[in-house]
């Protein structure tokens, strides 16, 4: 069974719901004193409890890789207590938002190469206080793992859908449910890909991206899935970060769903999908803005279809690989929970119609991380 793992990031706020640029004095506190320029090329790749991120009002975590689902729902929800024991210790809590409701500057972690990313990248760079969501599956070799990325890409987009969790910007609505990415795809290598054909030609194009010099190095090859550096894995960076560690568990199904469905129709010799990468932007486009209350872009058809009946031909589409590794049943049951309370965009808006008070949504948002 193929291992899956998941990196989450957070962000740290104070009392009144505000970020607040506390990660280094939290991973000093915690024993941990990571300032890592995590994603650089010679990055080692996640690990350990606590790490830092772009900025100092975020914090990331990263489970063990897991063969079990409930094993990696432990794991999700161990991972956000200890960051939350963590930031006790510097008098702030951890949320779970990929976007801050309220206004904030961010600040970025004194770290050469991120402060080499803020001089470089500008305005850009400096906007990017977005957390996601990284779902790690494992994959034989790059061989196979291309064949995967060149399979998933049409069907990237419900699951970005379903991990809408960033409405609010700069304390106001921003129309969508992730507004996170569309903040996060103004880097230049951000978004769905076309097919690669290969590993050589894959890796190629990583370093024709670097030789142009639009980024530093291939830990800034942003693509919404993409090979690890580090680990035999396809690494799947589409998704914001999830309001609940339960919705984070079934992002993380889905995806080693997709990539076991993919490396069995290559290894059957299926054919890769014809897709034009416009095609991919807007279903991703789509989702973004309708999370799950409007239509999505079907990934069979690429038509408008009900975002419940998109998902279900998403579940449909890996129901073998989940029933083999035993989530399938687990999966629909987390999909009901889904489709009964929203996403956690939906929950934010909720929040906010009941009071109209945003400190009270990063509250609540709170409470919801570590529920």
């Amino acid at each position: 069974m193929r291992t899956v793992g998941v990196e989450e990031e957070y962000l740290l706020v104070g009392p009144r719901g505000q970020p607040m640029a506390l990660a280094r004095a939290l991973l000093d506190a915690a024993g941990t004193h990571d300032e890592t320029d995590h994603g650089s090329a010679d990055d080692d790749g996640p690990g350990g409890d606590l790490e830092a991120e772009l900025t100092l009002q975020q914090i990331e975590t990263c489970t063990h890789p897991c063969t079990d689902l409930t094993d990696l729902t432990t794991q999700i929800r161990d991972g956000r207590r200890r960051a939350q024991q963590a930031a006790d210790r510097v008098d702030a809590r951890v949320v779970a938002l990929a976007t801050s409701p309220l206004h904030v500057v961010a600040e970025p972690t004194p770290a050469p190469r991120y402060l080499e990313i803020n001089r470089q990248f500008g305005l850009t760079a400096r906007e990017q206080l977005t957390c996601g969501c990284h779902v790690h599956v494992g994959v034989e070799d790059d061989t196979e793992g291309v064949a995967v990325l060149d399979r998933i890409g049409p069907w990237l987009s419900p699951l970005l859908a379903l991990s809408g969790n960033s409405p609010y910007w700069q304390a106001e609505d921003s129309g969508y449910a992730s507004y996170r990415s569309q903040v996060w795809n103004r880097w230049p290598t951000a978004g769905p890909v076309a097919a690669f054909g290969s590993a050589d030609a894959y890796h190629s194009t990583v370093r024709g991206l670097v030789d142009t010099g639009a980024i530093l190095d291939t830990g800034m090859v942003y693509f919404d899935a993409r090979l690890s550096a580090s680990y035999p894995t396809v690494e799947v960076r589409v998704a914001d970060v999830c309001l609940r560690p339960d919705d984070a568990a079934l992002l993380a199904a889905l995806v080693r769903g997709l990539v076991e469905t993919a490396a069995r129709q290559a290894a059957d010799g299926d054919a890769t999908p014809q897709v034009r990468v416009e095609q991919l932007r807007a279903a991703s486009w789509r989702a973004a803005r309708s999370g799950l209350r409007e239509d999505l872009v079907s990934p069979s058809t690429f038509r408008p279809q009900p975002a419940r009946t998109v998902v279900a031909e998403l579940v449909d589409h890996v129901s073998a690989a989940l029933a083999d590794s035993g989530d399938l049943d687990l999966v629909h049951q987390m999909l009901e929970r889904v489709w009964t309370r929203g996403n956690g965009a939906d929950a934010q808006r909720a929040w906010y119609a009941e009071g109209r008070d945003l400190e009270g949504v990063v509250a609540r948002a709170v409470e919801a991380t570590h529920a």
